[in-house]
């Protein structure tokens, strides 16, 4: 796994680290994902989550007070509460904290079962878990998605970010994002964020936790640190 923090632009520190599936030789997650199918996407599901765990507390998460924010396929889920045990263990026996942890999910193609995913994000939030929908505003993750189930948290996907200071239509859409999520209690984070104009708008529109190059690259099997906030202290003094 790599880990990219989600930083909290208020106490200019990691609100959360986002668990990503690398190859063990640092290999691309598009390289890693081309070989899930349907017979090994259970099994896949599962090492990824105690992958992320083991791999964030190794790597120094407990001396932090941050979230760690796994992805997960919802078509591997056959029972939320069976699928969960493994991540339970793994999590008793790091002894990282289950309230800390988030659970995210994006579908690339639309989503059959929809009724499936709410009955997931339900027993998630009952056990104490944060949900997330990632790239929200890209393929099928849209408004449709949030009129049928609420998470926690909603991830704008990059290409809403991408020169939002130069694109008006841009910033109205997010603007109207945040004041819906916002109307019903989700919070909402930027992620792809690569330029100081780009952070600069989301800043402006309220947004308060960010993602992205901008402040820091996922760290292979460390919690990278983020300068951007230090950088521009400096600056300001």
């Amino acid at each position: 796994m790599a880990f990219q923090p989600i930083l909290d632009i208020v106490t200019q520190r990691p609100f959360a680290f986002e668990a990503l599936v690398r190859g063990s030789n640092g290999e691309s997650a598009a390289t890693v994902l081309s070989s899930v199918t349907s017979e090994n996407r259970y099994a896949f599901d599962q090492q990824c989550r105690v992958a992320a765990i083991e791999g964030a507390v190794a790597a120094g998460i407990l001396e932090t007070d941050a979230k760690l924010s796994i992805n997960f396929l919802p078509n591997a889920v056959y029972s939320p509460l069976a699928c969960i045990q493994l991540t339970l263990k793994t999590a008793r026996a790091t002894k990282f904290p289950t309230e800390r942890l988030i659970f995210e999910f994006t579908e690339n193609e639309e989503m059959t079962d929809t009724e499936h995913v709410k009955t997931i994000i339900e027993s998630y939030t009952k056990m104490g878990f944060g949900t997330a929908i990632d790239d929200f505003g890209a393929g099928h993750a849209g408004l449709g998605l949030l009129a049928k189930f609420q998470t926690d948290y909603i991830k704008l996907d990059m290409e809403l970010i991408r020169g939002i200071e130069q694109s008006m239509p841009r910033r109205m859409i997010v603007e109207g994002v945040v004041r819906i999520a916002r109307s019903l209690g989700i919070t909402v984070i930027a992620e792809g964020v690569e330029t100081t104009a780009e952070y600069t708008v989301l800043k402006e529109l309220g947004i308060r936790y960010i993602q992205g190059y901008l402040l820091a690259r996922p760290g292979f099997m460390s919690l990278p640190a983020s300068s951007f906030f230090d950088d521009r202290n400096t600056r300001a003094a």
